[in-house]
């Protein structure tokens, strides 16, 4: 452990034995100052629930933030963080990594929880014990109504629906199966309700009220990827899941609102601030880039043939970076995979980022032989870099909100761990990230999505360093599930 952290000496320089007592003690009685575990020193640190910006000294035990001091502290172990922020860890409430090895990618930007709240799992219990003891960042996942919908009509679809789940309406019996399941996964500790309602276009909106119901009765947040808006507007889909809402009492999260929203991103969020305004319990997200990507042979491409050939110039096979024709569409529509759709601007991102009302989140996935979207390896420094120090759009503190108190609030009513994260303050979990605000940026590109990004140096989570001098740390794994209750 120690090829990461700075050992300090300590000069002292001589004083009486009743001088050095006064400065210990001012009542006169010796005292031994607290030794604590690790300590961060002389770096600027930054709490967006308080409103904390100045140079301070954390000193950490265990798991905890044990003293936040404008004195320096004494410890086993330092990390001289002058001329860098210390921040909360980020949350990433919209992650579909697969395989824990490869939350390195999260790891290295600064995120210290990343979570499947989107598309969710089929099976809750088992996608936690897969990541049980295996993982160096915190992690959870929701109920996924899409999932269910696979297993239940046994979609051969890899992750999303690419048969029948996508494109077969429900029997009333299956609808009632699909809330049984959702209700079980929510009974062993699921986070939210997961909705792909954009990747599921037979499910009828009786269907997603009553899961909006399930997930009412549980307290469970609704993760919304609205109902495509290709033919009738983006409005429309929000129109579907905020009705769902307002009449269930369900709280919903519409995911990455730059991507949905496209053009209307402006009218978009004016709609769900004047809901919040109503009482209704609405947020939203954004990711930093003018892309998406997603699965080809999803139920987003079934119309296809009828696009124009230009539409295809639009779309990049993630595996290789090139831009696809009608025919390799064809082609590679049959062998599935993911694809890059480059529908947006940059006008649009930058209207979304800049939002109040956004929260910061990747979308990102694994980065399996180095192939995918650059989003997965540099969300968090992109925001940090590009939209606060180069544009101004955003001030440090506002961006720091979007990546930790705003989505930890988002949880906690029903993960009751969420409550001690997102925040620096005695008692919290000491998930903490420590970046140069001069120099943190993302390298990551369409075309080499794996380049890790700049700047963040230090990262820790429950006080265990997993990144030092911007590196990976060998062999620890800190991270803990992220859960609700499970009920007996």
């Amino acid at each position: 452990m120690g090829a990461y952290l700075k050992l300090l000496r300590r000069s002292w320089i001589f004083v009486s034995p009743f001088a050095l007592v006064l400065c210990l003690n001012p009542l006169g009685t010796s005292q031994t100052q607290q030794i604590y575990d690790l300590v961060i020193s002389n770096g600027r640190v930054m709490d967006p629930e308080s409103g904390l910006d100045a140079v301070r000294h954390i000193g950490i035990n265990g798991r905890t933030i044990q003293s936040i001091s404008e004195r320096p502290l004494d410890g086993r172990r330092f990390i001289d963080a002058n001329g860098l922020v210390v921040s909360p860890g980020f949350i990433d409430l919209h992650w579909h990594g697969r395989d824990p090895a490869y939350y390195k990618y999260e790891a290295l930007q600064g995120v210290t929880a990343a979570m499947e709240l989107e598309i969710g799992v089929a099976d809750v219990a088992a996608w936690y014990d897969a990541r049980e003891g295996r993982s160096i960042i915190h992690y959870g996942a929701s109920a996924g109504h899409a999932p269910a919908r696979m297993a239940l009509m046994k979609d051969p679809g890899d992750f999303l629906p690419a048969g029948a789940a996508a494109n077969r309406p429900a029997t009333d019996s299956e609808v009632d199966k699909m809330a049984s399941h959702l209700e079980e996964q929510l009974r062993r500790g699921a986070i939210a309700v997961g909705f792909g309602i954009a990747y599921t276009p037979s499910a009828s909106y009786k269907e997603i009220y009553e899961m909006f119901r399930v997930a009412a009765r549980f307290g469970a947040t609704a993760h919304v990827h609205m109902r495509s808006g290709a033919q009738l507007g983006p409005e429309v889909g929000l129109s579907e899941v905020l009705a769902a809402a307002a009449a269930t009492g369900a709280a919903i999260h519409v995911v990455h609102i730059n991507s949905s929203a496209g053009s209307s991103i402006t009218h978009m969020l004016q709609i769900i601030g004047d809901a919040q305004k109503r009482g209704i319990d609405i947020s939203t997200e954004a990711y930093p880039y003018t892309a998406g990507s997603t699965r080809i042979e999803s139920a987003l491409f079934d119309n296809w043939e009828t696009r124009p050939d230009s539409y295809f110039q639009t779309l990049q096979w993630s595996a290789t970076g090139e831009r696809l024709t009608r025919e390799t569409f064809a082609k590679y529509r049959k062998l599935g995979g993911r694809v890059i759709t480059h529908s947006n601007t940059e006008e649009n991102v930058l209207i979304a980022i800049a939002s109040p009302l956004t929260m910061i989140a990747s979308d990102g996935s694994d980065l399996i032989d180095g192939a995918g979207h650059p989003r997965s390896s540099g969300t968090y420094p992109r925001v940090l870099g590009r939209y606060v120090r180069d544009q101004r759009a955003i001030s440090l503190m506002d961006a720091l909100r979007k990546m930790t108190i705003m989505p930890a609030r988002r949880l906690e009513r029903r993960v009751p761990a969420m409550r001690n994260k997102g925040r620096i303050r005695l008692g919290a979990d000491a998930d903490i990230t420590i970046f140069d605000p001069a120099r943190v940026i993302d390298r990551s590109t369409y075309e080499k999505p794996a380049e890790l990004p700049e700047g963040v140096r230090f990262v820790l989570v429950n006080g265990t360093p997993i990144v030092s001098e911007s590196k990976l740390v060998e062999s620890v794994v800190p991270g803990r599930p992220l859960r609700a209750p499970v009920a007996p």
